[in-house]
């Protein structure tokens, strides 16, 4: 047998690190609560109804990000022009602007003293404290996800196969909905699924907008200001419970895509 170099012991050693980092603390939160205490959440009327809130929001903006993101992911997967790396580092900013920041942000364009807010104000929408500013903020954050996953599929279907599809006749309209799309339906998937995961767990920007009705992330917060760790857990375990579901899909997604290359 081959002795392994001490560079394999690093590599292993930074990983396992790494792994327990991850593992130790989820771990000893989902096996804190009882399954009797798990059970009796779900019973909670307010749990649910908050959990349910998260779901409908998430993939109400991840919806959104299909309809008006799509169009843009490809534009970008397709287009070279000056500025191009410009507008792709504008769509990446929700990554990296700190949370609380977002939320005062759409604060501030939704307010009446803003032209948009005094425009939603006359057409009966409200964004603070309501469910449409919840599903507002989550697009804002879910958008980058979603916009980058398609774009890297949109770029892995041959252009080639676009210009015969062309040639024969078809508008770019129907190349894109009978060729390009669905050569591309594990990045739409993967993008909508990124979007969903990322806006259920957002927490900062939507208790700046909208407190009020509770999504899962803010109840947990409330609970532990109020009751401490006993009574979060619950709450907390069956949000990791969604999110860990829906990155399996996205892992059996990816690793389908990967084994027919």
């Amino acid at each position: 047998m081959k002795k392994k170099e001490p560079f394999f012991w690093i590599t292993l050693s930074c990983g396992a690190i790494i792994m327990a980092f991850i593992l130790i603390p989820l771990i000893e939160m989902m096996t804190a609560p009882s399954f009797s205490m798990l059970k009796e959440t779900l019973k909670d009327k307010d749990v649910m109804r908050s959990i349910w809130l998260s779901i409908y929001a998430s993939g109400s903006a991840a919806m959104i990000c299909l309809i008006f993101g799509t169009p843009l992911a490809y534009f970008l997967a397709r287009t070279d022009f000056k500025g191009k790396r410009f507008v792709e580092s504008i769509i990446d900013l929700p990554i990296v602007i700190p949370h609380p920041v977002i939320g005062i942000a759409i604060l501030s364009v939704a307010g009446r003293n803003h032209p948009i807010g005094q425009l939603l104000s006359e057409l009966g929408i409200r964004i603070m404290g309501s469910v449409t500013g919840i599903i507002t903020v989550l697009t804002f954050v879910g958008l980058p996800f979603y916009i980058n996953a398609v774009k890297d599929g949109f770029e892995g279907v041959s252009q080639r196969l676009e210009k015969v599809s062309r040639s024969l006749g078809a508008s770019m309209f129907s190349t894109f909905f009978r060729i390009t799309l669905p050569l591309a339906w594990r990045s739409v998937v993967v993008g909508f699924i990124m979007c969903s995961a990322r806006a259920i767990s957002e927490f900062g920007a939507v208790v700046i907008v909208a407190y009020h009705p509770m999504i899962a992330p803010v109840m947990i917060y409330e609970r532990f200001e109020g009751y401490g760790l006993k009574y979060s857990q619950p709450v907390a375990v069956w949000l990791v419970g969604i999110c860990l579901l829906l990155f399996l899909v996205l892992r059996l997604l990816t690793l389908s895509k990967t084994k027919e290359r």
